[in-house]
C-alpha cells in the first residue's frame, strides 16, 4: 500500500488541448477516492497519467513518496481494472487470476495459494476452472478485480469498471467492491461518471469540470456545503432546483414564495456582499406536502403550485411543479444539463421537482399546498460561488476554482 501524490498535474496534448490543468491531489495511504464529473472533464485521463498510460505534460506524481513520472507502467506497482473486463477466453478463472504472476516469474505453489485466497475474496472459488463465456457480467467483473488484487499491488486504478453492467447488478457490485476495498486496505483511485457510486463508495470525492477540479471531499460535506452551482448541481439524485431571487430587506424573493432570513444566511450575505441577485439551490427532498408536516412547519415556508406530473417510486413521489418566472442562466448548470441530455428538452425552464412522501395526496394536475425546508437553502452568487457561514461561525465564500471563469447570466424574478 501507497499514499499517492498529485502535484500541479497537467496533460496537454499536441493541439495545445488541455485535458487536466493543474490537478492537486492527496491520496491517503489505504484511502478510496473517486475521481467523478461529466464525460470529457478529465478524470479518465488523470488516472491513465497515474497508471503511465499517458504522458505528463508538467507537475510531479509521487507513489509512495518517489517520483514517478518516467517510470514505466510495470514499474508503478499499481493494477488497473478497466470498464471493459478484458479477460483472455481461452482461459479458466484461474489461469486468468494467475497471469499476472505468471509473467513476474512467481512460483507456482505461491501463484496457487494467491489465486485461491484472491478467490475466497471474491466468492469465486466454486468458478475457478469455469472459463469467461460460462461465467455472468458480475462474475467476469469480479475476475477482472481478481487478477488485479491477486498481485498485492500499492495501489488500485479502476476506470468504471461497473458501467457495463446492468442497473441491478451494478448496484450489488458497488456494495461488492466497498467491501472488497475495506477488508483489504488498498489505496484506490476509482473513476465514474454516475455521481451514485461516488457518493456511495467513496472516503472522499473529488468533482472534476473541464480539466479543473471544482472540490474534494466527504460525501457528506459535498452534499452539504457544495462549493459552486457546478458540485451542486452534479451532486445529488434528482438534481438540486436553482432559482434566480433577490434579497430584500430580510426577505428572500424566490419566484414562488418569500422567505425570510434565518441569522446564518442573514449574516453570510451581509459579511459576503450578497445582496442583489443571487442563485438558490434547494435539493428536491427539502419540499414536503405541507398536509404531511408536523413541528417542523415553523422551520419553513408553505406556498401553492401547480403540479405538472408525479412519478410514484413506491417510497416516495416526485412532484414536479411549475413557478412563475425566468429560470437561472448559467454556463456550469447548462454543461449539467447538456451532459445529462436534457439540454434540449421543452419546457424544463420555470419547473421545479419536490421529493415527497409515500402517503401524500399531491396529485397530477391539481393545485398542490407545498412546504419548504428554509433552513436547507444554499445561497450562490452570480458568478457560481457559493455563499455560507463556515464551521466557526464567520461568512464565506467559497473559493473560485483555478481556470477560466465562465460567464453567468442570473435573470431577475
Amino acid at each position: 500500500m501507497a499514499g499517492i501524490t498529485l502535484d500541479d498535474i497537467t496533460k496537454r496534448y499536441d493541439d495545445g488541448y488541455e485535458a487536466v490543468k493543474n490537478l492537486n491531489l492527496e491520496i491517503g495511504d489505504g484511502e478510496f477516492l473517486i475521481l467523478v464529473g461529466p464525460s470529457g472533464c478529465g478524470k479518465s485521463t488523470a488516472l491513465r497519467m497515474v497508471a503511465g498510460l499517458e504522458d505528463i505534460t508538467g507537475g510531479r506524481l509521487l507513489i509512495d513518496g518517489q517520483v514517478v513520472n518516467d517510470r514505466a507502467p510495470k514499474d508503478r506497482d499499481i493494477a488497473m481494472v478497466f470498464q471493459s473486463y478484458a479477460l483472455y477466453p481461452h482461459m479458466t478463472v484461474a489461469e486468468n487470476m494467475a497471469f499476472p504472476l505468471r509473467l513476474a516469474k512467481v512460483p507456482d505453489a505461491e501463484v496457487k495459494q494467491r489465486v485461491e485466497q484472491t478467490a475466497q475474496i471474491l466468492d469465486l472459488t466454486q468458478h475457478l476452472e469455469r472459463k469467461p463465456a460460462n461465467l455472468s457480467g458480475g462474475q467476469r467483473q469480479r475476475v477482472a478485480m481478481g487478477r488485479a488484487i491477486v498481485r498485492s499491488p500499492k495501489a488500485f486504478l479502476m476506470d468504471e469498471p461497473l458501467s457495463n453492467l446492468d442497473a441491478k447488478l451494478r448496484v450489488q457490485m458497488r456494495a461488492e467492491v466497498s467491501r472488497i476495498q475495506s477488508r483489504l486496505g488498498t489505496t484506490t483511485i476509482y473513476v465514474t461518471h454516475d455521481q451514485t457510486e461516488a457518493m456511495t463508495l467513496g472516503d472522499r470525492v473529488a468533482v472534476m469540470r473541464a480539466g479543473v477540479l471544482q472540490q474534494v471531499d466527504t460525501p457528506k460535506n459535498l452534499y452539504e456545503r457544495p462549493d459552486n452551482l457546478f458540485v451542486a448541481g452534479f451532486i445529488g439524485s434528482p438534481s438540486m432546483n436553482f432559482f434566480a431571487a433577490r434579497v430584500d430587506g430580510d426577505t428572500l424573493k424566490l419566484p414562488f414564495a418569500d422567505v425570510p432570513l434565518d441569522d446564518t444566511h442573514r449574516r453570510a450575505l451581509s459579511q459576503s456582499n450578497g445582496r442583489g441577485d443571487l442563485v438558490v439551490g434547494i435539493r428536491p427532498e427539502h419540499f414536503e406536502d405541507a398536509a404531511l408536516v408536523g413541528e417542523q412547519a415553523s422551520h419553513g415556508v408553505v406556498f401553492e403550485a401547480p403540479i405538472d406530473i408525479t412519478e410514484s417510486m413506491g417510497s416516495e413521489v416526485y412532484a414536479y411543479f411549475n413557478y412563475e418566472g425566468a429560470g437561472v442562466s448559467h454556463d456550469e448548470l447548462a454543461e449539467l444539463a447538456a451532459d445529462a441530455g436534457a439540454a434540449d428538452l421543452p419546457d424544463t425552464e420555470g419547473r421545479a421537482v419536490a421529493r415527497l412522501d409515500a402517503e401524500t395526496s399531491v396529485a397530477q394536475g391539481e393545485q398542490a399546498r407545498l412546504w419548504m425546508d428554509s433552513s436547507r437553502i444554499h445561497l450562490f452568487h452570480e458568478d457560481g460561488r457559493a455563499i455560507r457561514v463556515d464551521g466557526r461561525g464567520a461568512a464565506a465564500v467559497a473559493p473560485e476554482a483555478p481556470g477560466e471563469a465562465g460567464e453567468a447570466e442570473v435573470p431577475r424574478t
